[in-house]
């Protein structure tokens, strides 16, 4: 079957199309570029031209402790809630799949409203909350914290996995006398497990990511490094801090590329 000519008008819609998404993608990467060709200026200050390359800002972020201490930090708390935000959503999604749980339009909207709540209400609430429970100025707080801003995420993702998930198979586990648990471990889960992998990812930069919540919440001791980089920035700005920033965009690409390839290896 020999496909249809295109017109003129189909030809120049789809260029302009390809122009103005190209236009999009400049617009949203020029911060980004500026910032990486500032972190290896010569110079101590943020103007152009650039004075000549160096990595000496980058020998200063790797070895300072403020920054050290604060990216530590920043990947220890980025674990744990990893760990814990991945499960969490999960098994919420899980729940949200199934036609007989009740209210459950009203659930998932509950549970998306940290991803699409303004950050400054959601941080503002969970200070009185956790004010009145103790958990401010510490490790489990802010774990609880990053962990409530980063479930949604991976609920999106595997919700979007299960949609394709034949519960045939499931029922046909079942006749066969595997247990719920086993139809999950060996039907369920090797389908959405790359929605999984996704949602860890989208958790852990969520968490590296985070700083007005850290604000919050956060005391003297558990200084992050987007919260460090906040607080800098208002006193005096280095290129030390074009340097951190560049760390942060490269850990999050590599965790993008890891995502990718991770998905593309079990589908």
């Amino acid at each position: 079957m020999s496909k249809a000519p295109q017109t003129t008008a189909t030809l120049m819609g789809r260029f302009g199309l390809g122009a103005f998404s190209s236009l999009i993608l400049v617009f949203l990467m020029a911060p980004l570029v500026v910032i990486v060709l500032f972190s290896f200026n010569d110079g101590g200050d943020f103007t152009y031209p650039i004075k000549g390359f160096s990595l000496r800002w980058y020998g200063e972020f790797l070895t300072t402790p403020t920054w050290t201490d604060a990216f530590a930090n920043s990947i220890l708390l980025a674990t744990a809630t990893t760990l814990l935000a991945t499960p969490l959503g999960t098994m919420a999604a899980l729940g949200l799949a199934s036609p007989q749980l009740p209210g459950r339009r009203l659930i998932n909207a509950l549970l998306l409203i940290p991803m699409i709540a303004p950050v400054v209400i959601v941080g503002v609430g969970m200070y009185f909350l956790f004010s009145a429970a103790g958990l401010t100025a510490t490790y489990p707080g802010l774990v609880l914290a990053h962990t409530a801003l980063a479930v949604p995420f991976v609920v999106v993702t595997v919700s979007a996995v299960l949609t394709s998930l034949d519960r045939r198979l499931l029922w046909a586990a079942s006749s066969m006398g595997a247990r719920p648990l086993e139809a999950f471990r060996k039907v369920t889960l090797p389908i959405i497990l790359p929605g999984i992998a996704s949602g860890a990812v989208f958790a852990f930069a969520t968490s590296l990511d985070e700083v007005v919540v850290t604000i919050f919440l956060a005391g003297p001791g558990q200084r992050t490094l987007p919260r460090e980089m906040f607080t800098i920035a208002r006193d005096t700005m280095t290129p030390t801090i074009a340097a951190a920033a560049t760390v942060v965009v490269a850990l999050s690409i590599l965790l993008l590329a890891a995502s990718a390839a991770l998905n593309r290896r079990l589908k």
